[in-house]
């Protein structure tokens, strides 16, 4: 039986409002809502477990919409313990994970395999995406929208048999596609041809600075262009992942971000924090795909997520070795860790002053509720699951590799100061994570899908 908790006198930051108020957990849901000064001394909440919020910030728990926990298959990098538990202790209490595992998620068999090992090792709330190939449409259309994210689509390189470039097939996916389709937009030929002419430049010995380029701007529009079309011509659910470029967001509406809207898109953490002025100094820690870019398309992709052209805040988390990344260009591997410090990023930011805490909450808690339609969470509403996020605003920790959680061991973020901190993360009305501190004696449930 779930523990009775009151969490007391914290300022909630909550469908845009931030208020002092009290929260009664009870059966894992939020119970009671007891906005004011103080609680009120009512009989449900006298043996609740008293936790005193008075100067912190009280959130709903962050769902990040994609992760690659690598779980089956890549294991030495991370995999669903692992990651999950560094997500918890970075407030991310639901995550959907993608499926270039290995081996891909491509039929419902090896989908509903990954779900019964969750149910046993993770320690957040989890959703699996239905991986699409050239050939398993048959597959595809079997997926269960209430009990599935959605159907991630790589529209440019990715590991295994997950490219998915053919012209009828593409068709196919938007047009027969039960549920939400997820794109990665990268044009391979347009890849491919940079490619060559870089080699021809430098040879194997391609600087890192240089990945922008090969991964380029004209790659990410062209190959957006096409989902966008095909997504209105079939009137496809479809989000578009990571954007990149500032090229892109004309592509985009800044209509609500809500279960209405057929087209949403998605920036992460690293595209928002990171430019190409960055590469001399972290080389392949950035590396990733599609390439972080110019310090223009930064802020115009801040711009667009403020004004709603972009919906959420999401990680692309992908934890590699070390060694792996000290590999030269070709064979350096493209991804890095993030979920342990994207709440604290973006909380960084707010500080900075480039987005307020309560959009912060809205692009990283509501607004991935509402596109996915994620079944009771992302808001502190009464009747509600308990996944909840409390917060000391000013508290310092430098990200060090003592402190780091991934299975990988490091960050692109090590010797970052942020000037808040995470000092309890509730799952499901669980206390997963308090004061430095794992309790694992509960897994994660898997997300359930009003559609």
């Amino acid at each position: 039986m779930k523990k009775k908790y009151l969490i007391t006198g914290a300022t909630l930051i909550n469908e845009g409002r931030s208020f002092k108020a009290s929260v009664l957990i009870s059966g894992g849901l939020i119970s009671r809502i007891f906005e004011g000064e103080s609680f009120a001394h009512s009989l449900e909440a006298a043996d609740a477990e008293i936790i005193d919020g008075t100067g912190k910030w009280l959130i709903p728990g962050v769902i990040d919409d994609q992760v690659h926990f690598r779980d089956p298959g890549l294991t030495h990098k991370g995999d669903l313990f692992t990651e999950s538990r560094a997500a918890v202790a970075g407030g991310v209490t639901s995550f959907m994970e993608m499926p270039n595992t290995v081996p891909n998620a491509l039929t419902q068999d090896l989908l509903e395999q990954k779900y019964s090992m969750a149910a046993e090792k993770s320690l957040a709330n989890y959703s699996f995406y239905m991986g699409a190939s050239n050939d398993n449409l048959a597959e595809i259309i079997k997926t269960d929208p209430r009990k599935v994210c959605g159907i991630k689509v790589f529209m440019g390189a990715s590991t295994g048999n997950m490219l998915v470039d053919k012209a009828e097939t593409l068709e196919g996916i938007f047009r027969d596609a039960p549920t939400l389709v997820a794109v990665h937009c990268e044009d391979e030929d347009i890849i491919r041809s940079n490619t060559a002419a870089m080699r021809e430049k430098y040879g194997e010995d391609i600087p890192l600075e240089a990945h922008p380029l090969i991964r380029s701007r004209e790659a990410c529009l062209k190959s957006s262009t096409l989902a966008v079309s095909l997504a209105k011509k079939h009137n496809t659910r479809l989000h578009v992942l990571h954007l990149s470029t500032a090229d892109e967001l004309a592509l985009l509406s800044d209509a609500p971000s809500d279960e209405r809207k057929r087209i949403t898109a998605e920036v992460c953490v690293h595209h928002l924090w990171f430019s190409d002025e960055d590469y001399s100094k972290l080389g392949s820690r950035i590396k990733w795909n599609p390439a972080i870019k110019s310090v223009s398309d930064r802020d115009a992709l801040m711009q667009a997520l403020l004004d709603g052209r972009l919906d959420v805040v999401a990680t692309d988390h992908a934890p590699h070795t070390l060694q792996e990344k000290a590999n030269s260009y070709f064979s350096c591997p493209s991804g890095g860790p993030l979920v342990q410090h994207s709440l604290l990023a973006m909380l960084e930011m707010s500080r900075q002053g480039k987005i307020s805490p309560e959009m912060v909450v809205e692009k990283m808690c509501h607004a991935p509720a509402r596109i996915f339609s994620v079944d009771k969470r992302g808001f502190i509403r009464e009747g509600y699951h308990a996944d909840l996020v409390l917060i000391n605003p000013e508290q310092n920790q430098e990200v060090q590799p003592e402190n780091i959680l991934y299975k990988c061991g490091w960050s692109p973020l090590e010797g970052v100061t942020f000037h808040s901190k995470i000092t309890h993360t509730f799952v499901g009305g669980h206390l997963a994570w308090q004061n430095d501190r794992f309790d694992n004696s509960q897994p994660g449930n898997r997300l359930i899908f009003n559609r």
